[in-house]
């Protein structure tokens, strides 16, 4: 078998691709494992509809439910009882509540970033009620998403993590873990972070269609081997090594057993 048929996406939207999602996943399915499929609302990407589209290829796609903030600062309360309510409905066939968290980038103003944390802390509430974790998404406000975590004891995922050193590590020190994504070719943030960490705590990722490590192409999940590669060249291991390890931090993590692994 190919090294990197065992590969994990630990974070990407196949219902992105649309009419082409078919194809995306058979392609994937030559390279890899799994992939963690984080469906969020966000505008006209309803978690609902992203659940039908993606239902026939679970046993390699492994959902997650969750909210995200760009959404939140809308302050939509009806719109987030609606997905809490879904989330209750599929809590045991999704792997985390996610994604969630804080994004102060697109905030447009303090109401906002209230809704944003608002939301933010529901969610948390709602994955404390149904023992998973959590996914964050959190920009230009990292130290709150991480604090606010960190106060509500929930086990975290910082997924496509671009702050500081500093605060990675203060992460991983609090047994979270941190997502690097194929950015690393291209974003300096990702790059340090990626430095800075022992690989115990790293999971690799895409955040497909997003992030592509090839200018002029949308990525995949199957890119995700370019996040391993560079994880390798800056710690001096092998491919095999990180693909084995952030391949074993992403099962721990999520909790789940790709179909390859299942004993029959």
């Amino acid at each position: 078998m190919d090294l990197t048929e065992n590969m994990i996406d630990s974070h990407a939207h196949f219902e992105f691709y649309k009419t082409n999602i078919p194809n995306i996943i058979e392609e994937c399915k030559n390279e890899l494992k799994a992939v963690i499929d984080s469906m969020t609302e966000y505008r006209k990407t309803h978690v609902w509809k992203s659940w039908e589209l993606l239902r026939p290829y679970f046993g390699f796609v492994f959902p997650t439910l969750g909210y995200h903030p760009n959404e939140a600062r809308r302050g939509n309360w009806e719109k987030v009882n609606r997905v809490e309510e879904f989330i209750l409905r599929h809590k045991d066939e999704i792997v985390a509540v996610g994604e969630i968290g804080l994004d102060y980038h697109y905030a447009e103003n303090e109401k906002q970033k209230e809704n944003q944390m608002q939301i933010f802390k529901h969610f948390l509430e709602l994955a404390l009620e149904i023992k998973k974790p959590v996914v964050i998404h959190a920009r230009e406000s990292e130290r709150e998403a991480y604090e606010t975590a960190q106060r509500y004891g929930v086990d975290a995922y910082f997924h496509s993590f671009a702050g500081s050193r500093e605060l990675a590590k203060e992460i991983v020190e609090n047994n979270h873990y941190i997502g690097i994504s194929t950015g690393i070719v291209f974003i300096p943030e990702v790059r340090a972070a990626a430095e800075a960490l022992g690989i115990e705590r790293i999971l690799v990722e895409t955040d497909s269609p997003y992030m592509s490590p090839f200018r002029g192409q949308r990525n995949k999940p199957c890119y995700v081997r370019v996040a391993i590669e560079e994880i390798a060249k800056l710690k001096e291991l092998s491919f095999e090594e990180v693909e084995r390890i952030t391949e074993e931090n992403a099962i721990k993590f999520f909790n789940f057993q790709p179909k390859s692994e299942v004993k029959k």
